[in-house]
C-alpha cells in the first residue's frame, strides 16, 4: 500500500476503538513511558497536544510537569509548513487555532530551540518495527528532525504499528515505539536489518 492508502485503513482502524478502550490503552503507554530509564535523563521533552484517536498526552504532560521537566510544544505555519516549539507551564497558555489544534501563545510562553530538546515525542498515524513513521501529510517533522540531535520515540497504540511501510531517503526513523502491548526497541531492529543485508 501507498503512503494515503496506509493512512486511510489505521484512521478507519483508529475509529473503532471505544472510548473506553481509548483511555485505557492511553494510561497503559503513559505508564510504559514514564518507567523508561531514558526519561529520567532528559530535562526539555516536546511533545503535541493530542486530539483523539491520537494516544493522549494531557496527562502525560501533567506527570512530566511533576518531574520537573521542561515541556515544549509545537507551533506550526501553514504558510510555510514549517514549526517551532514554546516551553509551556499551564495548559492556560494554549489556544485553540486551525483544525481545532492546540497550540502554544508565543507571548505567554518560552522559545525553546531544537537543541535545547532532549526527547522528541513524534507524533504519526502509521509506523513499523524499524522506526519509520507516516505522519499527517504536512511534512512538519520531516523538516524539524534534522535541525534536532536529542533522542526520537513515538506513542501509538499497536493497531497503528505494521511490518513494513514505503520509506524514502529523507525520511528519519524514531528510535523507539511505545505502545500499550510493548516497547519496540526499532535501533535494534535496523541494526539487525542491517546485518542481514550487508
Amino acid at each position: 500500500m501507498n503512503k494515503k492508502e496506509w493512512r486511510k485503513t489505521i484512521k478507519s482502524a483508529l475509529s473503532e476503538l471505544s472510548n473506553e478502550t481509548y483511555h485505557k490503552y492511553s494510561s497503559m503507554i503513559k505508564e510504559r513511558l514514564m518507567n523508561e530509564p531514558f526519561l529520567k535523563q532528559c530535562g526539555t521533552v516536546a511533545i503535541t497536544i493530542s486530539k483523539p484517536p491520537e494516544v493522549e498526552t494531557r496527562k502525560i504532560i501533567e506527570e512530566l510537569w511533576r518531574l520537573e521537566k521542561r515541556v515544549a510544544v509545537p507551533k506550526c505555519n501553514p504558510e510555510s509548513r514549517t514549526m517551532d516549539f514554546y516551553e509551556i507551564t499551564s495548559f492556560s497558555q494554549l489556544e485553540t487555532v486551525y483544525m481545532d489544534l492546540e497550540e502554544p501563545i508565543p507571548s505567554q510562553t518560552v522559545y525553546v530551540s531544537p537543541e535545547e530538546i532532549d526527547l522528541m515525542i513524534v507524533p504519526g498515524i502509521v509506523f513499523d518495527a524499524k522506526g519509520y513513521r507516516i505522519g499527517y501529510g504536512g511534512g512538519y517533522y520531516d523538516r524539524y528532525l534534522p535541525k534536532c540531535s536529542g533522542r526520537f520515540i513515538s506513542l501509538a497504540f499497536h493497531l497503528q504499528i505494521v511490518d513494513e511501510l514505503p520509506k524514502e531517503s529523507h525520511d528519519i526513523p524514531v528510535d523507539i515505539i511505545i505502545t500499550e502491548k510493548s516497547v519496540i526497541n526499532c535501533e535494534h531492529n535496523r541494526r539487525e536489518q542491517n546485518e542481514d543485508n550487508p
